[in-house]
């Protein structure tokens, strides 16, 4: 337990320093990020499939940070909108860009493990976020205690090209750990924490996760 409250302590102070430049990092709109991140465009687009399946559904954001996957789901009929992270630097991004949506919009600080969470959700997310998660089987089980519908969730996959840059950009340079994961893992994680089904695309860097309740 003592080991993965140091990896959270970590993630959290990465995340509190570079607030403002990994937001920028995850603008999908602009042309760059578009052509060298691919990835990023067809998760947020899955993510915004699902939350149009459902009436005006709860959604949940785990680790949502600046709320730009958030405010295209309110965008889209969320009735509400919960979004969980350690940063609350990240937060204050999100309360920004969300203020529009008022009361609809509940910005969460802390960790999504013991965070207060009332209720269930139709829809969580999880974009992004457990490329910085120590122990992913213990998120996903909470994810199915409180999920009703569907979780849409991305995990990166080691690769040769890209695996030592990121592994030297955010554990050696950043100082903030981060984790690959294999097909299989998912299924196991996914199948043991209760969900009857789960799809699995891959793809250039990463996996594409959808489980149902």
């Amino acid at each position: 337990m003592e080991k993965s409250s140091n990896a959270t302590e970590l993630v959290r102070d990465h995340f509190r320093e570079k607030a403002s430049s990994f937001d920028a990092l995850y603008d999908e709109e602009h042309p760059l990020q578009r052509a060298l991140r691919p990835g990023l465009l067809k998760r947020r687009e899955l993510a915004i499939e699902v939350v149009r399946e459902y009436s005006e559904p709860r959604v949940l954001d785990v680790g949502g940070g600046s709320g730009r996957v958030g405010e295209l789901a309110l965008d889209v009929g969320a009735g509400e909108y919960v979004n969980v992270d350690l940063a609350q630097e990240m937060l204050d991004l999100a309360a920004k860009r969300l203020a529009r949506f008022g009361e609809k919009v509940k910005l969460v600080p802390g960790d999504f493990l013991t965070s207060p969470l009332d209720g269930s959700f139709d829809v969580v997310l999880a974009l992004g976020f457990f490329d910085y998660v120590s122990d992913a089987h213990l998120h996903v089980r909470r994810m199915a205690e409180i999920c009703s519908g569907s979780v849409v969730a991305s995990f990166p996959r080691w690769s040769l090209v890209k695996g030592p840059v990121r592994k030297l950009r955010y554990e050696v340079i950043g100082n903030c750990p981060i984790y690959d994961y294999t097909e299989r893992e998912l299924r196991f994680l996914f199948g043991s924490a209760g969900f009857g089904r789960i799809r699995i695309t891959q793809g250039g860097s990463g996996f594409l996760v959808r489980a149902e309740r």
